[in-house]
């Protein structure tokens, strides 16, 4: 009996019990997809984070303020030491961010690393008005120009402000691409006046779309000169940030222990108990790295459960079906056919329905990876298709090679005479 009469015979056992076959391919349906889409979700998500963080830059610091008390970082700057100011008890006598706190930080003596400084106050639902249109901001951020380089905010359409403009406190704003859309439809923003919570800032450029992420519209954003912002909104009080950049990636470090130092300093922090903490953007997106890769190797070894459970469904049918055809077998091998050939059928048939359920479970994936997932794009993972291909082949042989030995074994008496 050659490979070909082989298949023949095991497409007619399959064919035999559609519904039957069709069931247990569903299940390895199933498996096959969970396996590809959780992973997809799972890259798709690490990917939204990191670009999240990337769009600080990564040798960006994020320093606000802390006032329950800490422990912990404050004397900051070894490797790991992405967050300072973690607390553990109360502070009575915290300091809040300032304008004086960010001047100090650009002392090149004491701060050799750092690039840029630039101090941040913030408004929260700021309504924004022009012509018969109007929008709620999300953010308006109050700053200097060294932002927009900070944490990678680049001008799409006219240009941002400058430092003339914050001496002057002068009334001037850039926008992202979903107050303009909302406000100004498809006319041009720049030169146009907008009242911002009443107050009228002109219009001077428009940021470069970044897109939305986990359900957070980061374009949904005003950003203006910081005196300006004060004088109108938010009044001459604390920051609530501080963004640093340091002179490159490999200087992140570095511009970390002298921040820390001079804050810790003016703050008048002795022990590891800052009023401050501070974020570093390189060790974050590490961390955060680690942290997803191990989410997705999670959710991946969740889904393959599901595999297994095809895999004992597998057993199970080729079981039934050997029962079902011991007097076939026993005719068969009766007039000659030879053990291999017995074992080959039923191990083939065991491998068509894992490999048809694999391939209809990687089509079934592909279309899932499509639609977004609670505001996450799933992202394929080509390795991820391949496993979860070759694993459904291997449950298919590895579980179908129990019924099938089961089934070579029969003695042709034992066959015949079964009911």
């Amino acid at each position: 009996m050659n490979q070909l009469e082989i298949l023949r015979f095991a497409l007619r056992g399959l064919l035999a019990n559609k519904l039957r076959s069709a069931l247990t391919t569903l299940g390895i349906l199933i498996g096959v997809a969970a396996v590809i889409m959780l992973v997809a979700v799972g890259e798709g998500s690490s990917q939204s984070i990191q670009k999240n963080i990337q769009r600080l830059g990564a040798n960006t610091l994020t320093i606000s303020p802390s006032f329950s008390g800490g422990g912990g970082g404050g004397g900051g700057g070894g490797r790991g030491g992405g967050f300072q100011g973690q607390n553990t008890g109360p502070r009575t006598q915290a300091r809040q961010l300032s304008l004086a706190d960010a001047k100090a930080l650009t002392d090149r003596t004491l701060a050799p690393s750092v690039r840029t400084v630039s101090p941040v106050v913030s408004a929260n639902a700021s309504a924004a008005a022009y012509g018969g249109a109007s929008h709620t901001i999300s953010q308006l951020v109050g700053t200097y120009p060294s932002y927009f380089e900070a944490t990678n905010k680049p001008v799409a359409k006219g240009t941002y402000f400058f430092n003339d403009d914050v001496l002057a406190a002068r009334k001037v704003v850039v926008l992202g691409q979903t107050v303009v859309e909302e406000l100004f439809g498809s006319v041009d923003p720049v030169g146009k006046q907008v009242s911002i919570s009443g107050v009228p800032f002109t219009v001077v450029g428009v940021l470069k779309e970044t897109g939305s992420t986990g359900g957070q519209d980061a374009d949904d954003v005003a950003v203006a000169p910081l005196p300006a912002v004060q004088q109108s909104l938010t009044g001459f009080g604390t920051l609530n940030s501080i963004v640093v950049q340091a002179t490159g990636a490999e200087a992140t470090q570095a511009a970390q222990s002298e921040v820390t130092a001079i804050l810790n300093q003016r703050h008048g922090i002795t022990g590891d108990n800052p009023d401050y903490r501070l974020l570093n953007q390189a060790t974050l997106q590490e961390t955060v790295s680690q942290a997803t890769g191990t989410f997705t190797v999670l959710l991946g070894a969740v889904a393959a459960i599901s595999l297994l459970v095809g895999g004992i469904g597998i057993t199970n049918i080729m079981l039934v079906t050997v029962t079902e055809r011991t007097r076939e077998i026993g005719i068969r091998k009766a007039i000659g056919a030879p053990r291999s050939a017995i074992l080959g059928q039923f191990l083939l048939e065991a491998t068509l329905l894992s490999l048809v359920g694999g391939l209809s479970g990687v089509l079934v994936a592909f279309a899932g990876t499509r639609v977004t997932v609670a505001g996450i794009q799933p992202v394929l993972v080509p390795s991820s298709v391949v496993l979860a291909l070759g694993v459904s082949v291997g449950i298919g042989l590895f579980f179908g090679g129990y019924p099938a030995n089961r089934a070579a074994k029969l003695r042709p008496i034992q066959a015949l005479r079964h009911e």
